[in-house]
């Protein structure tokens, strides 16, 4: 999907936030920007196996995109902290069913797996 769907007015709703979300990453940033604002170091941390270009990556697009803010202190040496915008908490809370649901998924195949 590409980025441009996110912006079109002429396509699904649903399809319009998937662009914005779809990734490896975005969603698992945007799970843990929940909790506060964290710095890029932390957030690498936290996803073992995300690259520090792939992570800069990911954190300009959620911020182009509205759902993430950047701030930079002016201490050196220079400290950036990220954290989720009022609309990313929006998207944040809208998610939350969608999470509910693939929990339940998850329940129902580890059942029906252990039960064969």
């Amino acid at each position: 999907m590409t980025r441009g769907r996110a912006q079109d007015p002429n396509v699904c709703g649903v399809v319009a936030a998937i662009a914005v979300i779809d990734g490896k990453w975005k969603t698992a940033l945007l799970w843990l920007l929940e909790s506060g604002p964290h710095r890029p170091g932390e957030l690498r941390r936290q996803l073992p196996g995300l690259s520090e270009k792939v992570l800069t990556q990911a954190l300009r697009e959620l911020e182009a995109d509205g759902l993430v803010h950047r701030e930079v202190h002016d201490v050196l040496p220079l400290k950036t902290e990220y954290s989720l915008t009022a609309f990313g908490r929006d998207l944040s809370e809208a998610l939350a069913p969608l999470s509910d649901w693939g929990h339940r998924r998850l329940e129902k195949l580890t059942g029906t797996r252990s039960s064969s």
